[in-house]
């Protein structure tokens, strides 16, 4: 009956792929990209030619000597993401020969032993420092007085400095209780209590992890982690009915994506420190659209938070003020626009830098009661009769050497007439820095 199900199964391979050698190399394919097959079981093959940094295990069965011992074995020593070793289980006793395998191979006059050290770590070895990374990670609490004030330790870490050095701590505990709990020997010889400890913290850990990177939006480079710390999770850290899911990065300028998140949240204080996060991060990304009025912007929230933080403002005064700030950021709104530039972006930004690089030097008369507004209004014109075509700007514009030289020049000179007109005191340092400054908010502006 085996032989009938083997040869019904081989007649749909040779069906769907053609032959065995298609077949094989679509399975090895899938292996190297995707996330199935997870296991592929090989006799003599894959020993050369096979390179798949995310083999994460080799399984030994069978007798290997030699080079092809050290073939093997190279398998698993690639790293990827989520991946800083690979791991060897040795069923047949092979890596007892692995010294005479590498004198072997390596040919005993040029072979140090030295330079191999470190090679091959025995598993236990590793997992001897879960205990100290178990302690390195409570030790960043250690002053919270009342262990189980969940909102303490978000507090805590309200400093980013000591939130990264947590994110760090915790995936180093994470990867060495995957590799603890994988371990026969571990199992069998540390008591229950000792390991139901390090599970019931890891929960807790990865749980605080995920609420304190959703309160303070970190947009975390640890992607590389996340894959086997899931895996840690789903098979020893949660129960039954329960989800510990790592949260995925939202779209900051997705209005709904950004109040579903919102909602994940409980408390007043932690949806404004993740609102007033978040708008700070998007303000980054926008900064040079219009440098000093996002600087100011992205001020006042700093100067909200530390309020709430020193407890000059209430939870409830906080939140308002982060979804306040938060909604004046993305309609745009500002306060004081002169009238001529409103609905003009472009031109307003270019107006927060003439009062700025020309704060007190801008008088006032009676037939141009507001000289920056004014200025502003004929650079961003200036700008737009260069690179606007057919209504359109120029394709590329931004690159192109002769036009940004065309624009330079005609502000240069729109500058020195307006100098001139009005009595102005605008030295050529400032006037430079303000073509600078104001030809990168129109590159990023005009595309």
């Amino acid at each position: 009956e085996s032989e009938d199900q083997v040869l019904k199964f081989w007649k749909a391979i040779l069906d769907k792929y053609g032959n065995a050698e298609n077949y094989e190399k679509s399975l090895i394919s899938a292996f190297k990209k995707q996330d199935h097959p997870e296991i592929i079981i090989v006799v003599d093959k894959l020993l050369t030619g096979f390179d798949a940094p995310n083999n994460y295990v080799l399984y030994l069965t069978r007798a290997l000597k030699e080079h092809t011992l050290l073939q093997a074995i190279a398998r698993v020593n690639r790293l990827a993401p989520g991946k800083e070793h690979g791991l060897i289980i040795d069923y047949y006793g092979n890596l007892e020969n692995l010294d005479s395998a590498l004198e072997t191979y390596s040919g005993s006059s040029n072979y140090d032993a030295a330079d191999l050290e470190g090679t091959l770590t025995n598993i236990s070895e590793e997992i001897k420092n879960l205990p100290q990374a178990h302690s390195e990670v409570w030790d960043i609490f250690k002053e919270i007085r009342n262990k189980y004030d969940e909102a303490a330790y978000e507090e805590l870490l309200q400093d980013e400095a000591k939130r990264h050095i947590f994110y760090e701590k915790v995936s180093a505990f994470a990867r060495l209780l995957k590799l603890a709990l994988s371990s026969f020997e571990f199992i069998s010889k540390t008591p229950e209590q000792q390991i139901n400890k390090y599970k019931q913290d890891a929960k807790f850990f990865l749980g605080l992890r995920i609420s304190v990177k959703r309160r303070y939006f970190d947009d975390l480079e640890y992607k590389e982690y996340e894959s086997q710390v899931q895996k840690l999770i789903d098979k020893h850290i949660t129960t039954e009915g329960e989800i510990l899911r790592i949260t995925d990065l939202v779209n900051i300028f997705d209005k709904e994506q950004r109040n579903q998140e919102v909602e994940k949240i409980t408390s007043k204080a932690a949806k404004a420190d993740h609102i007033a996060s978040r708008t700070i991060k998007a303000i980054n990304v926008k900064m040079n659209e219009d440098p000093v009025y996002f600087k100011k912007l992205s001020r006042l929230i700093r100067d909200t938070i530390d309020d709430y933080h020193q407890h000059r403002i209430s939870e409830a005064v906080y939140l308002n003020k982060a979804r306040g700030f938060e909604d004046q950021f993305h309609s745009g709104r500002q306060d004081n626009v002169p009238e001529n530039l409103v609905g003009n972006d472009t031109a307003i930004a270019i107006y927060n830098l003439v009062n700025e690089i020309f704060t007190g030097r801008l008088t006032r008369s009676e037939d141009v009661p507001n000289i920056g507004a004014f200025m502003a209004e004929g650079i961003d014109s200036v700008i737009r009769s260069i690179v606007f075509e057919n209504g359109k700007p120029i394709i590329d514009w931004v690159n192109k050497s002769d036009i940004e030289g065309k624009i330079r020049i005609n502000i240069d000179d729109y500058l020195f007439d307006l100098k001139a007109q009005q009595d102005l005191d605008l030295p050529f340092e400032l006037i430079d820095k303000l073509l600078e400054e104001g030809l990168k908010v129109a590159k990023l502006k005009y595309v």
